[in-house]
């Protein structure tokens, strides 16, 4: 088993909040070259291009990236003219390392899987990248996206392809629809995650209602 396997293998198995915020502290330092170079992480590139598309001519639209980590899916929205990201992530290390990117207009400690601190109705976009993993954080999440998201807003998450239907997540979004909460426009299963681990995501595209 590779060294980086190894590395997915322990931060699947994080049973806690509490442990997802200490290991990814401790992880923080070396986070972007053990996923994108060791890994071939390109889901935040590919996300962040998918909601730019969706973004077109709308350079100052407010985005929430929701689990920003070390900030690669804000880098990315930058690098296609995005001006107004703010950023939430529960490891304080991991914030640290996006503040140094320069790309957010705000950065902030957050539980995805509580409450966020922002109000309803707060952001242009959502975009949720890598956060949907074994371990990580469940459906209800999306509950909280969708509930920052202004009416008409997309919506752009990553969900690890394995657990899309088993773990209840295709069943939360048909929920959401079901309430008319969002409108599903978009799910692309097999989309480039880990590519080097051939680790595969769906790439699931919402708009708010």
């Amino acid at each position: 088993m590779s060294e980086h396997r190894k590395i997915l293998d322990r931060v699947y198995a994080l049973k806690s909040p509490q442990e997802c915020e200490a290991t990814y502290d401790e992880w923080a330092a070396t986070y972007e070259h053990d996923t994108t170079e060791g890994m071939g992480y390109a889901a935040p590139q590919h996300a962040a291009e998918r909601l730019s598309r969706l973004l077109a001519d709308r350079p100052r639209a407010e985005i929430l990236d929701a689990g920003c980590g070390t900030g690669l899916v804000g880098a990315a929205l930058a690098g296609h003219g995005l001006e107004v990201i703010d950023g939430l992530d529960l490891s304080t290390a991991m914030l640290d390392k996006a503040r140094d990117k320069g790309v957010y207009r705000d950065l902030g400690k957050a539980d995805l899987t509580r409450r966020l601190p922002v109000e309803d109705d707060s952001y242009d976009a959502v975009i949720c990248v890598g956060t949907m993993t074994e371990g990580h954080v469940g459906p209800e999440a999306f509950d909280e996206l969708v509930r920052a998201a202004r009416p008409g807003a997309p919506i752009v998450v990553t969900v690890l392809e394995g657990i899309w239907e088993p773990s209840g997540y295709k069943a939360k979004v048909e929920a959401l629809e079901k309430a008319g909460a969002v409108r599903l426009e978009e799910n692309v299963p097999q989309s480039v995650y880990h590519v080097k681990e051939n680790i595969t995501c769906n790439l699931v595209v919402l708009r708010a209602l």
